[in-house]
């Protein structure tokens, strides 16, 4: 028996007031749990229309299943080992704009439609000046996105009340100011009416946010266990830490529309969240993101391994306590909280968070989750921060391709594919040739803003660093930095 509409005999139909870039796991753990969690307990009454943002997703399989299916939500929570799951309905249908491009232009016309969430990685919002407003579809999330405001914009003649709230996702600094800002780089760009973008910034509220949660995804180690568990087939079960946090830096008035408060959810309407990003973009995701291609070359899978090593748990807690914390300006008491909270986290019994999941854009998580404190590290101390430098000298051993004689799958920008590629396919191993790899990765200004070159000792620290890990192996180079 699959699990559908058919099947489940709850299923329920809801006006569709949200539009959802993104049919990934978090987005479904996360924004699709709460609508889910708002409709059950505080009268939303409101379903979700997911839009695939690239050419290839899971749209189809969301479809398939009527947009229904199973989210497990485990951890600790007040030191209490939690197991739940249960069925989400809040999205009504999926639309790939690549195959149906009139259905997705045609969700603009919903008068019903207040809301817009995305997650297209930190990579999504971008300009792409190749995007024409008569594509079908654009390329970019942005142009997609300016292209059904401006359908919107002439639907409704204009009207200020048929604005959208957009609560973009993506873990970049400031990602509603971002995306603002290329949606009207577009309007620009495309000789749309000075009404249209007058429209955007009088109708319409982009929000910057903060999302927290750890999603490891679909369970494919004990999928055949859940199975017989459930009594179902779903092909699209959901795993996701119990712990939540959700900050929305928007006007107080959105949660009267948005009642995530009377739903019981850990969501905070604030001013300004910049101190909670900072805290949680250092710590959490750059701890995630500077161990991964350590912890993974060494012979690794998952985040809880990691953390339990007795070297690389070494390495992550050093990571964090004696480079991450001390760039940050906050006090030192509530940082190491959040850090055991974090670490407890990390060590969740139930979930199998793998890190080749966690890998997905590594470059550009590296620059957003890592750079800033290694640079603010040089800055206030003077020198460099050994471990943020050998994550970054595994990384680039990372993005060779090999674990000895297992092929890494890759999965990053076209361009930066292309980089690493160029670089290792030149490189004999000499360490001439290993300079010459990391003085190329190190000058991609494209993706770091400047040229990483130019920081003092820096070229060499790394260079030393990967003929360690090319020569010795990640175990004995990594006994150097401990």
């Amino acid at each position: 028996m699959k699990l559908n509409k058919e099947t489940y005999a709850e299923y329920k139909q809801y006006p569709e007031k949200v539009l959802q870039f993104g049919e990934g796991n978090f987005l479904r753990a996360f924004v699709d749990w709460q609508i889910d969690e708002m409709n059950k307990k505080a009268g939303f009454n409101g379903s979700v229309v997911v839009v695939q943002p690239i050419e290839f997703g899971l749209v189809d399989k969301l479809n398939e299943q009527d947009g229904l299916y199973t989210l497990y939500l485990q951890g600790i929570n007040e030191g209490k080992a939690i197991e739940e799951h249960s069925v989400i309905n809040s999205i009504s249908r999926g639309i790939n704009p690549y195959t149906n491009h009139e259905e997705y232009l045609k969700i603009a016309e919903n008068p019903e439609l207040r809301f817009v969430f995305s997650n297209t990685t930190e990579a999504g919002i971008l300009y792409d000046e190749n995007d024409k407003l008569e594509d079908k579809p654009q390329k970019s999330f942005p142009g997609k996105f300016t292209a059904l405001l401006y359908h919107r914009f002439k639907a409704f003649s204009g009207q200020k009340d048929k604005g959208l709230v957009i609560i973009p996702c993506e873990l970049i600094d400031r990602n509603g100011d971002k995306l603002k800002e290329v949606v009207l780089k577009f309007a620009k760009a495309w000789n749309l009416e000075e009404s249209f973008v007058s429209w955007i910034n009088e109708a319409n509220t982009f929000c910057s946010t903060l999302v927290d949660r750890i999603v490891p995804g679909y369970p494919r180690d004990t999928i055949k266990e859940i199975t017989d568990e459930l009594g179902y087939v779903d092909n699209l079960v959901n795993v996701g830490e119990h712990f939540h946090l959700f900050i929305i830096e928007g006007p107080k008035w959105i949660e009267d529309e948005f009642p995530v408060s009377k739903a019981g959810l850990n969501v905070k309407f604030v001013e300004d969240m910049s101190p909670y990003r900072t805290r949680k973009v250092r710590i959490l995701n750059g701890s995630h993101t500077s161990f991964v291609p350590v912890a993974y070359l060494y012979g690794l899978e998952t985040v809880a391994q990691s953390v339990e090593h007795e070297v690389i748990g070494k390495f992550i807690k050093n990571t964090i306590y004696e480079e991450i914390i001390p760039t940050l300006d906050l006090p030192e008491e509530e940082l190491k909280y959040y850090a055991e909270v974090v670490l407890e986290r990390f060590m969740n019994p139930f979930v199998k968070h793998y890190l080749m999941s966690i890998s997905l854009n590594s470059m550009s998580k590296f620059e957003t989750r890592d750079l800033p404190s290694l640079l603010e590290y040089v800055k206030t101390k003077g020198e460099l921060p050994k471990r943020l430098v050998f994550s970054l000298a595994a990384l680039i051993e990372f993005y060779k391709g090999k674990r000895g004689e297992e092929t890494i799958n890759l999965s990053d920008d076209a361009d930066v594919l292309e980089l690493y590629k160029t670089a290792w396919d030149n490189c004999d191993g000499s360490e001439v040739n290993l300079r010459e790899v990391v003085t190329s990765v190190l000058a991609y200004q494209k993706l770091w803003k400047m040229d990483l070159n130019e920081v003092k000792g820096l070229t060499q620290a790394v260079t030393d660093y990967l003929i360690n890990i090319e020569k010795l192996g990640i175990q004995e180079a990594l006994k150097e930095v401990l």
